[in-house]
């Protein structure tokens, strides 16, 4: 089992910067993967960015996070972390921490609670 806890969110103006916070916990040696996606109201749930626990922490970036976003990891902390920077109005969602481990032979997919991000003037 894989923990998750978010922090980082709140209000911002356009133009503005965040920094969003995941602290993973529990069976940690498991995850080989960890990521952000968000979800808008009346929207799926859609990627933002992931970050590979090996390989060099190999990135992916969804289209409109690529220039503005930025993902990173520390292992020592078991925490992941984004950057965003240039927030726009549309960049407003509930942000959630996921984690992909490996146990057994199978993939198991861990979510945060989410964490609420605001771009307003």
């Amino acid at each position: 089992q894989v923990q998750l806890v978010e922090s980082g969110g709140g209000v911002v103006q356009p133009g503005g910067s965040l920094r969003l916070s995941c602290a993973a916990s529990g069976t940690i040696s498991s995850i080989y993967r960890m990521g952000w996606f968000r979800q808008a109201p009346g929207k799926q749930r859609e990627l933002v960015a992931t970050v590979l626990s090996e390989n060099g922490g190999l990135t992916n970036y969804a289209d409109f996070a690529r220039d503005r976003f930025s993902i990173s990891r520390d292992n020592a902390e078991n925490t992941v972390f984004l950057e965003m920077n240039n927030l726009r109005v549309e960049d407003t969602a509930v942000y959630y921490c996921c984690a992909n481990a490996l146990s057994g032979g199978r993939v198991y997919d861990y979510w945060g609670q989410g964490t609420q991000v605001t771009v307003s003037s």
